[in-house]
């Protein structure tokens, strides 16, 4: 069963789409490189989105990335999480280590981690991890704007969005093939941060998406429990898209990635196996794919744009006891190396000795027998020599007879054991050449003091921060789903009023010169209708807009785009959704034009002084139902279909709380039941603006929260304090 040398076409030299696994120990390491991966990705100790792998020491790095390039393999590092301001010099280091390692490229999800990369390591490739969100060709030609060479595809896109995006974006694109599949879009999930503790985007998710849950649409939830009725609607299956591998590769994705480093050798070889027989339009054994792991069969619903409550399942009894069935069968996969490079090979033989060089058409490597020959050889001599310099079994080398140069071989002999010990010992010396061959430079930079100070877990009183109203109010901003929830005179009461880009037609004429409008942040493939929603709106006199993901900063001039007709620029304002956790990284979309920005709802109120920047507004959150999962699954799907669906529901978690779930169209946003509030406490929040984010209160309870807030006072209901004052996990 063990894996062959490389396809025909591998063999003409024609570039292949890439088959990126994923790598959380060791062991895994080897049984992806020698199951035949193109390239690998991997996580450092710290500063990864998979805190819970088995995750790489800088030693452990090196010799991970020797073993790859001797193989011909490539090594990604995930440096993909947000990151606090007192971790970036602990990113630097890491930075320094991936280089000293020599990796091919880094996944960064965070805006400061990027300028590091750019700043520090310019030789390394820079790739968008996934929790960017990159969900259309917006997104995509931002990414390129800001000097990554490849983008990491949202999860959610279906085979037409990601053709269209590769089209016409300018950077390689990479794109999920196999494994499991978050509920929420990557980046965009706060479930087990505010629900738990454990941020997703720091690495810590504790996978809340995959514990009991019952949705529904009705006005009742259901009599029992989630616990007790056994649902679990917010936990999707497994993708499996490996059958459209070969029109992933004719759109021309550069790579297909496999999701899983969690998981064991046994499971990354046998993906491998297959996607390297997809590749070559071969069948594949899906059946061994879903008995090492699945959660009761897998779907491609993304791809196809058939996405129902068929895409959801769990993992079984079952399941676990086929993976146990199949393991060993699949370690035949990797039990020893798939020979990859293909060699020339040149003997020489003379009176004095031989020599043997081997060449992988860049690094050349040679071993030499100075005794002398003995005897006279046979007819049958130069056939057997190339017999003999073709069994490279055991490493990552093969060629073939033609490609082999014997020069003396009609006049000279040498035994064969003596011509297998040369070719074993120039084999030996080009694969050091190889594991030992790339170098990265690291540059030192020193970040500013100021952005990278540690701060206190306790934020510190000051009665004078923020922007005050002529009476020495705090100044708000309100945001709401539409202007009817403003009531009548309480607009003057808000400094700014944010409103969603698709409500711009409702919005009073007098209110215009202090609307900001939020641009959707779930834009599934539709950047064309959103950048004429946005002309329109700018034709009809809104100037400030509200960017919630990288794809807006592009729409909107920042990042490459098209400027205003009259070369007006829009003043920009960077959302929540936005991740800012740190101030270099707030800095970078200030470089960029951002005038306002709020910041990170998992950023402690400790923190908030660094963000203080010259032209440069900050403001927090203050009040709310936040949505904590933005999806394009819909739960609501086990339940009823779209045409039934009443576009609102709840989700029954097994605590009993109940969790709105609301459809914007293309995607659901599903909301903590449990309003943020900072009313009573604004002397902490050091920072310009605090937002009441509104989302379907009546204008009489819009009132009552206002007036509540700006008295200062208690919150009149259940509340929470959000991830303000520190978490579990150190945030």
């Amino acid at each position: 069963m063990q894996n062959k040398t490389e396809n025909s076409a591998a063999l003409r030299g024609e570039k292949r789409i890439e088959i990126l696994a994923p790598v959380g120990s060791p062991q895994t390491l080897e049984a992806a490189v020698w199951a035949g991966a193109d390239s690998v990705y991997l996580g450092l100790q710290g500063f990864n989105a998979r805190r819970g792998a088995g995750n790489f020491t800088p030693e452990e790095l090196k010799d991970a990335v020797r073993l790859c390039h001797a193989h011909g393999v490539n090594v990604h590092v995930t440096l993909n999480t947000l990151v606090r301001a007192d971790e970036l010099p602990a990113v630097q280091r890491a930075l320094e280590a991936v280089c000293a390692a020599g990796a091919d490229a880094v996944l960064v999800q965070d805006w400061a981690v990027a300028r590091l990369v750019r700043q520090c390591a310019p030789g390394l490739k820079l790739h968008t991890s996934t929790q960017l969100a990159v969900c259309d060709a917006a997104g995509a030609l931002a990414a390129a704007a800001h000097g990554f060479s490849r983008v990491v595809l949202a999860r959610e896109l279906s085979g037409a969005e990601i053709a269209h995006i590769t089209q016409v974006c300018g950077i390689e694109t990479e794109a999920f093939i196999h494994g499991a599949q978050c509920m929420s879009v990557s980046g965009q999930c706060y479930m087990s941060a505010f629900l738990g503790g454990r941020s997703g985007n720091r690495g810590g998710c504790a996978q809340p998406c995959r514990l009991p849950c019952a949705a529904f649409t009705d006005a009742k939830p259901p009599a029992k429990t989630a616990q007790n009725t056994g649902c679990n609607h917010l936990s999707l299956k497994d993708m499996s898209a490996l059958a459209h591998l070969p029109e992933l590769e004719a759109m021309g994705v550069a790579s297909v990635k496999i999701e899983g480093r969690l998981r064991g050798p046994e499971y990354v070889a046998a993906v491998v196996h297959a996607a390297r027989l997809a590749r070559d339009g071969q069948p594949y054994d899906e059946e061994e794919l879903r008995s090492i792991f699945s959660r009761s069969g897998f779907t491609d619903g993304y791809f196809t744009g058939k996405r129902s409550g068929a895409m959801f399942g769990m993992r079984t009894a079952e399941d676990a006891a086929a993976a146990r069935a199949a393991a060993p069968r699949i370690r035949e996969y990797y039990r020893r190396p798939l020979p990859r490079a293909a060699v020339d090979m040149a003997l020489e033989l003379d009176a004095d000795g031989a020599k043997l060089t081997v060449s992988d058409g860049v690094h050349k490597a040679a071993a030499y027998d100075t005794a002398p020959a003995q005897g006279t050889p046979g007819e049958s001599y130069p056939a057997a020599l190339k017999k003999s310099l073709c069994k490279t079994g055991g490493t990552p080398f093969y060629t073939k007879e033609e490609h082999i140069a014997l020069t003396g071989a009609q006049e000279h002999f040498l035994p064969l054991a003596r011509i297998n010990e040369l070719r074993r010992t120039a084999l030996d010396a080009l694969y050091e050449k190889r594991a030992s061959a790339r170098r990265v430079e690291y540059r030192p930079w020193a970040i500013p003091a100021e952005l990278c100070a540690p701060v206190g877990r306790e934020p510190v009183k000051n009665p004078a921060a923020g922007w005050r109203d002529e009476y020495g109010r705090r100044m708000l901003v309100g945001r709401f789903e539409s202007p009817r929830q403003v009531p009548q005179g309480l607009d003057a009461l808000f400094h700014r009023m944010v409103f969603p880009l698709r409500s711009a037609g409702e919005i009073p004429q007098e209110w215009r010169g202090k609307t900001v409008l939020e641009i959707p942040r779930g834009n599934f493939g539709a950047s064309d209708k959103l950048a004429a929603a946005v002309a329109a709106a700018r034709k009809a006199g809104f100037n400030r807009f509200e960017v919630t993901n990288i794809g807006h900063l592009q729409l909107l001039g920042a990042l490459g785009g098209v400027p205003d007709a009259a070369g007006e620029k829009p003043e920009l304002w960077a959302g929540w959704s936005m991740n800012l956790l740190n101030p270099l990284a707030a800095q970078e979309l200030a470089a960029l034009g951002v005038t306002t920005r709020t910041v990170s709802c998992e950023l402690p109120l400790a923190a908030l002084p660094l963000f203080k920047a010259e032209g440069v507004r900050t403001a927090v959150l203050a009040y709310g139902r936040l949505p904590v999962m933005m999806t394009r699954a819909c739960p609501l799907h086990n339940v009823t279909d779209c045409e039934s669906c009443p576009k609102r529901g709840r989700l029954l978690d097994r605590k009993g709380e109940q969790l709105p779930v609301v459809c914007r169209g293309s995607v659901r946003e599903i909301f903590n039941p449990i309003p943020l509030w900072l009313g009573d406490r604004q002397d902490e929040c050091d920072c310009d603006l605090l937002t009441l984010y509104f989302t379907w209160e009546s204008p009489e309870r819009v009132r009552a929260v206002t007036e509540l807030f700006r008295a200062g006072a208690p919150f009149d209901g259940r509340f929470t304090r959000g991830l303000y004052y520190g978490t579990p996990d150190g945030i």
